[in-house]
């Protein structure tokens, strides 16, 4: 098993009940936290180190050292989810049957490092898991199973990869099963159409900045699809104050009652605070201002007095 985050603990967890041999875990090295934050944590260490199985933790899954640990084991099978390496050609040739990857997307859609967080931001009802038979290209491989859920339209990226990690156990061992009688020869599974192909790169802070010319419900799937990290940001301009940078929690589309400017604040009674979009207004129902808790947003308005007519926006480009 090669994995590293929390979507490929379940299927890991699972591999170590059935009847196949799970030799060992290759897993990224541990990182440091940063500031006050602890280290990440390390679901499938953990997993591996309760079952007793030998932990490899290469800087690069290619290196020689790698590679030769890796054919004294002498696998049948890789199975990678949540590694976050690419595998060479020549790695993936140390196994009898190569290898097979758990991607949290319908391939070829959303090939990459943040396919839930992607598909949430871009607005799809539909998502799931595909299983391919790997080659050295990213995610590129001919898809051999998938299984597809509906996006709930208030599920966020981190409940939607708990429901997907768990999809994906059913897929990974109709995979295996597949491959357990495949004589090697005959082609396994669907050649992905590359025309198709759509990407989801690794997500950055500035991934995280709100946008106020997209529409209300665009804006409403960024704050869903960018939790936990890195969380989806503004700042309220205030006249002869720093401005206050806030995260944004929770927030709903809803009409916008005056033509205004996207970024204004269209209404605000002290309960509730409207700010327009380019398509309706964006309700703000959850913040979490710079170095404070989450709070609701009648919390914080009783402490801050926001008019209508103010600006949210990014203060360099303002």
């Amino acid at each position: 098993m090669m994995g590293t985050g929390p979507f490929a603990a379940p299927t890991f967890l699972s591999l170590l009940k059935s009847p196949h041999h799970v030799l060992s875990l290759f897993t990224r090295p541990a990182t440091p936290g940063r500031g006050k934050h602890a280290p990440p944590p390390r679901p499938m260490f953990e997993i591996a180190q309760a079952h007793g199985l030998p932990i490899f933790e290469p800087d690069s899954v290619n290196s020689p050292e790698a590679q030769q640990a890796l054919q004294a084991l002498a696998p049948d099978l890789l199975v990678v989810c949540d590694y976050g390496q690419i595998l060479s050609r020549e790695t993936l040739s140390l196994a009898r049957l190569g290898g097979i990857n758990l991607h949290a997307s319908l391939l070829p859609k959303y090939r990459g490092a943040a396919p839930i967080n992607w598909a949430i931001y871009y607005g799809e009802t539909e998502t799931g898991v595909t299983v391919i038979h790997m080659t050295p290209k990213l995610d590129a491989g001919p898809c051999l199973v998938q299984r597809c859920t509906s996006i709930g339209p208030d599920e966020d990226a981190s409940k939607l990869e708990s429901r997907l990690g768990e999809l994906g156990v059913g897929a990974v061992e109709a995979a295996i099963a597949m491959l357990a009688d495949w004589d090697g020869r005959i082609a396994l599974g669907e050649v992905q159409d590359p025309a198709l192909a759509t990407k989801a790169p690794r997500l950055t802070k500035a991934d995280g900045e709100v946008n106020w010319f997209r529409t209300a419900k665009q804006i409403g799937d960024q704050i869903r699809a960018l939790k936990p990290w890195p969380g989806t940001y503004t700042h309220w301009l205030r006249r002869e104050h720093p401005p206050v940078r806030m995260i944004l929690d929770a927030a709903s589309p809803v009409p916008l009652r005056e033509p205004v400017p996207p970024g204004t604040v269209a209404y605000c009674d002290g309960q509730h605070l409207h700010v327009a979009t380019g398509e309706d207004a964006l309700s703000l129902e959850r913040i979490q201002p710079a170095g404070k808790r989450i709070m609701e947003v009648a919390e914080f308005l009783r402490g801050h007095p926001i008019q209508a007519g103010q600006l949210f926006a990014n203060p360099a480009s303002s």
